[in-house]
């Protein structure tokens, strides 16, 4: 019936799986500085300014900054709806897990992101997810990502010129498989192209079995994760407009469907420089001046990559500040 003291390995094992947590958030911070770095170089080398923003209406910079923050904001809010209601992690954990991917993958090639987005929330205090449990619902994320972003694809090919439309049209046709895929559920499963193959299979079934959330979830789901593109699509489209290439609207939605089919090619997905080449290639098609055009490309993977690194400690530092309170593990 003695007190004892607390344990020392205890608090020592405590420390050490924070410490992880800790370190994937200064790399996330470093890749941000990473990127500031390059865009200075990068402009001065192609553009008459020192920086992109250098002549840039700071109004309009500060409203689209507000607008990519949000963005990440309400991803985090999306993916937190499609894990299970029994051992979800909280909206907190969630936002520094999408904010150090993010900031990650603007330099990780191949998709890398992903392996930081795992392994971030597997190492945040008080999720007890397994490694399939997160895969699986990262798989679910991007299904119900690409039928988010189907209404601001389909006003894109719409209002875009032709030499743009086909691959505008290949855009619109993932996410309407996307949607197939997740209307069609478990019956994909007992396709014959999907039994015949043992690997794909077994992934199906996973899939298919994977208990996620309820459907209300989902559909809260595709409007956290529209409302993600959309803040995207705004904060592009005022940037724009402050850097003086116009305010368009279907110029921005262009951009955004670009940008977005680029990232399923595993190998163009990191690299700022690749990033910020294809974003100015397109605008110089659309017929955007070259200094305007090469200073979006420099300045949007500025402000997406410090927006997601301020994504990412804003929720470690909410997760770690409401883990004090006697609910807070329940709530963040």
């Amino acid at each position: 019936m003695s007190d004892s003291p607390p344990h020392p390995v205890t608090e020592k094992s405590a420390g050490a799986e924070g410490a992880p947590t800790r370190r994937r958030l200064i790399a996330g911070v470093a890749f941000a500085a990473c990127t500031l770095g390059v865009s200075f170089l990068l402009a001065r080398r192609l553009t008459n300014t020192s920086w992109p923003l250098e002549r840039a209406h700071m109004g309009l910079v500060a409203a689209a900054v507000v607008l990519y923050f949000s963005s990440y904001v309400f991803r985090a809010l999306g993916w937190q709806k499609l894990f299970p209601a029994t051992g979800r992690p909280g909206r907190a954990r969630c936002l520094t897990s999408c904010g150090a991917a993010a900031a990650s993958g603007v330099i990780l090639p191949f998709r890398l992101d992903y392996v930081v987005k795992v392994g971030t929330l597997r190492r945040m205090p008080g999720v007890k997810l397994g490694l399939e449990a997160i895969v699986l619902s990262i798989i679910s994320l991007g299904l119900v990502d690409a039928v988010a972003f189907l209404p601001l694809s389909i006003s894109a090919t719409a209002t875009t010129t032709s030499g743009f439309r086909l691959p505008m049209i290949l855009v619109v046709l993932f996410g309407i498989g996307a949607c197939g895929i997740l209307v069609a559920g478990r019956h994909l499963a007992k396709l014959p192209f999907v039994t015949s193959r043992a690997r794909l299979s077994r992934l199906a079934d996973r899939v298919a079995h994977h208990p996620g959330g309820t459907k209300r979830d989902a559909i809260l789901a595709w409007f956290f994760l529209l409302g993600c593109w959309t803040s995207r699509a705004a904060g592009s489209m005022l940037l724009l407009a402050a850097l003086g290439a116009g305010f368009s609207p279907g110029m921005a939605l262009v951009v955004l469907c670009l940008a977005a089919a680029a990232s399923l090619i595993p190998v163009t997905s990191g690299g700022v420089i690749a990033n910020v080449g294809a974003t100015a290639a397109v605008l110089l098609a659309l017929g955007v001046q070259r200094q305007e055009a090469i200073n979006f490309g420099l300045a949007s993977g500025l402000l997406l990559c410090a927006t997601a690194a301020a994504a990412a400690i804003v929720g470690f530092a909410a997760s770690f500040a409401f883990s004090r309170f006697p609910r807070g593990l329940a709530r963040a």
